[in-house]
């Protein structure tokens, strides 16, 4: 069975930097598309960033220059490193893969 587990995250003071590990088993990270998306209480989840199986990295404007996805083929494991933390950037962040697989969330807070 297809899954992805998540790993990192935090607490961390603004302008510092966090990742977000989204490890997947039962398939391979390189036959799918995979995408990183926030949630805060209340709100819908948005979209932040991503990985084709093919191409560049693709990064909302929320994130852009501030982020980078790195894909460890070996490990099945690709991380979103983000920083220049900031307090709005404060949410549940979800990896998802482009065959409708979720990770189970990853709380990231900016706060001082």
């Amino acid at each position: 069975q297809a899954q992805i587990v998540q790993s990192g995250g935090g607490l961390v003071q603004p302008g510092e930097s966090l990742s977000v590990s989204c490890t997947v088993s039962g398939m391979r990270i390189s036959s799918w598309s995979l995408d990183w998306y926030r949630q805060t209480p209340g709100m819908q989840r948005e979209w932040v960033a991503g990985i084709p199986i093919l191409g560049q990295t693709t990064y909302a404007e929320s994130l852009k220059g501030r982020a980078t996805i790195t894909v460890d083929y070996t490990k099945d494991t690709a991380i979103l490193e983000m920083n220049s933390l900031k307090p709005e950037d404060t949410a549940t962040y979800y990896c998802k893969s482009g065959n409708g697989v979720w990770g189970q969330g990853t709380q990231v807070t900016v706060s001082s």
